[in-house]
């Protein structure tokens, strides 16, 4: 069977069983922000799991693009050099939440995977773990499904601590979590290792296939399980696995989808296809670049970018290790269109972004790659020892846009290691070199201490009455403060703007009798409204009723540039593509900067478009009317709209 038939047999059958077919989650995870990226099929699932979310079905069947590289799950070094490393990988997984439990799970998973009509294994090459206390799973494999005791195996908390087993599954160091049953096949006694819990079971002739979680508790921060609402079941399956083993073959870059994969990147390099590591990388990376571009991921200097980046630099030069000339990644793309595309047509759509994407970095990277080839040369030619110097692997990352593990690439053909504590010593050292250049002035947000939520008036009014709760001078809460000095005062309400979402806080004066404080700027921490300002004239005391006054005209010029700002927002997605997204920006009364994601520089004739398409609305002179919007949840609401809350701010000017 092909992968793609493979992939769609899973889906039949559970739909068979009862299941809704569910369409792959984004690989950027909606509803958790402690991951960086989807890497397992129950990740969209996960408040269903916790009983937060109630949807139309109670058992779902997916196949589920992941990625693991960054953050905690990182296979990224390992790509390359091993049978089943990736830096993406399908998921196949079955899911009830509250319906079925252990025996319907563990029943749907043996029939299957042995039954003639679906993948016809032969059982007595299947192995099966369960967790070491899990009766009722041992139980219901030998009694009811009939596997032998002697291909049984029971796993203890084998890594340390209470439930910390390799079947006691846990999302991360929180969230859902429960014993899991696995199930194993044999590769033959041609290949070395040993059955799962032997001395010898990191060998590579019984390899997983399948995992069944039973989900059962919630692990909070403080590492207490809590029982969830109804016991939940959570599967996974390799579709790459599986194929290698449905295909007779022990590598998952064996199968049919890779070596279709491997195929075209050997053409485009110029090489022949033989299994080569560096091959074997190209191929992987192209499917992990290819989808998370797709998803809306652009190569950057941080973050999801920044892995994105490091996966595409470390293809460009391991195929500039086996000969290639000029750009040749993004020449691959079509062959992953054509493997994957049926199944996910977020690629078919996007082939031309993705190709336009990689092609950008691609040439950006060729610029310094030789050169810090070269000076890494130079390096490693006067190095006595084993260990590549932390500076040497900063200066190459800093300089030339070498990340340390494409370093430790090199280095590992080279029988070397990175000082990797060495690196960080710099990485450390530039980051407080950087916040020393933009530290200046006093920083009041993180000083002032005040358990005060200030009420802001200034959607409807620009002026008020109001009283003095707390002042500060030099970062120390005072009393009283005198003609002449700096500092922030604190108002139980306020029409006065804080600064938010890269708009200035407003300006005005608070007027006290005879006394005057100039605003010169408006910020927030916590819910206190700081005015930052000096007092022009008298004193000023806390407890004192003080007048306000926003400056109306700074104040209308600024909404003026934040509306520019959505106007430009919507011109950049109808010239450069839907792709681009808000980094940043900076409005004030006289001017605007809006920062955004883009693969490549702006090109003379786009900007023109840009700019005609801005003024163009702008001499629409569209009328306008304050409107409250309801917030939407951050999974289901487009990745470059506006919050209400900022939507809501730019009506109310």
């Amino acid at each position: 069977m092909k992968s793609a038939e493979i992939r769609e047999a899973f889906l039949r059958f559970f739909e068979e069983q009862g299941h809704t077919r569910v369409a792959s989650s984004s690989l950027i995870p909606g509803n958790d922000p402690t991951l960086l990226f989807t890497n397992a099929g129950m990740n969209q699932f996960k408040d269903c799991f916790l009983g937060q979310e109630k949807r139309a079905y109670t058992r779902a069947v997916s196949s589920q693009k992941c990625v693991r590289a960054g953050g905690k799950h990182n296979d990224l070094e390992n790509v390359g050099y091993t049978a089943r490393h990736h830096t993406f990988f399908e998921m196949l997984g079955n899911f009830s939440f509250g319906d079925y439990f252990k025996r319907d799970a563990i029943t749907f998973a043996w029939t299957f995977l042995t039954s003639d009509k679906w993948l016809n294994l032969p059982k007595e090459k299947l192995w099966v773990t369960v967790y070491a206390t899990d009766d009722e799973a041992y139980d219901i494999w030998t009694k009811e499904v009939g596997v032998p005791a002697e291909r049984m195996v029971r796993i203890g908390d084998n890594k340390g601590a209470p439930y910390a087993s390799d079947n006691f599954w846990t999302m991360g160091d929180t969230g859902p979590c429960g014993p899991c049953t696995e199930i194993f096949y044999d590769h033959g006694a041609d290949i070395w290792g040993g059955p799962p819990g032997s001395p010898e079971e990191d060998g590579d002739r019984y390899i997983e296939i399948w995992n069944n979680v039973f989900m059962q508790f919630n692990r909070t921060a403080d590492g207490v399980l809590h029982p969830l609402p109804a016991p939940s079941v959570d599967t996974g399956m390799g579709l790459e696995r599986i194929s290698a083993v449905l295909q007779h073959v022990h590598s998952n870059y064996e199968i049919d989808l890779f070596q279709s994969l491997l195929d075209a990147a050997a053409k485009a390099i110029g090489c022949t296809n033989d299994a080569q590591a560096s091959l074997k990388v190209v191929a992987d990376h192209i499917r992990s670049c290819g989808f998370l571009i797709a998803d809306g991921v652009l190569p950057s200097n941080e973050g999801r970018g920044y892995v994105l980046r490091r996966i595409i630099r470390r293809a460009c030069r391991h195929g500039n290790k086996l000969g290639a000339k000029g750009s040749f990644f993004y020449q691959i793309v079509a062959a992953l269109v054509a493997e994957m595309g049926e199944a996910f047509p977020e690629l078919k759509s996007q082939q031309a972004h993705i190709e336009r994407v990689l092609k950008a970095e691609e040439e950006q990277f060729a610029k310094t790659l030789e050169q810090g080839l070269k000076i890494l040369e130079q390096d490693l030619a006067e190095l006595k020892g084993t260990v590549v110097p932390g500076d040497v692997v900063f200066k190459l990352y800093d300089t030339y846009g070498f990340p340390m593990d494409l370093t430790g690439d090199i280095a590992r053909e080279r029988n070397l290691t990175l000082d990797e504590e060495g690196f960080e010593r710099e990485m450390e050292a530039q980051r407080v070199r950087a916040r020393s250049a933009s530290s200046f002035g006093m920083d009041y947000n993180s000083l002032v201490k005040v358990d005060v939520a200030t009420e802001f008036t200034g959607y409807h009014a620009t002026s008020g009455s109001a009283k003095v709760v707390a002042l500060y001078k030099e970062g120390q809460s005072v009393d009283v403060l005198s003609e002449g000095e700096e500092g922030v005062v604190v108002l139980d309400q306020t029409p006065f703007y804080a600064e938010s979402g890269g708009q200035i806080g407003d300006c005005g004066y608070l007027q006290a009798g005879n006394a005057r404080f100039d605003v010169r700027d408006t910020t927030k921490t916590g819910g206190a409204f700081l005015h930052h300002g000096v007092l022009a004239k008298g004193s000023l005391t806390v407890g004192a009723p003080v007048e306000t006054q926003v400056d109306a005209q700074v104040r209308h010029a600024t909404s003026l540039n934040h509306s520019a700002t959505h106007l430009l927002h919507a011109a950049l997605r109808q010239v450069l593509g839907e792709h681009v997204q808000q980094k940043g920006s900076l409005v004030d009364s006289q001017r605007l900067r809006f920062d955004f994601s883009h693969f490549e520089a702006i090109k003379p004739e786009q900007i023109k478009a840009l700019e005609d398409i801005v003024n163009a609305e702008i001499r629409k002179n569209t009328r306008w009317k304050p409107k409250k919007l309801i917030s939407i949840p951050p999974r289901r609401r487009a990745p470059w709209r506006c919050s209400a809350r900022s939507t809501a701010t730019a009506c109310a000017y």
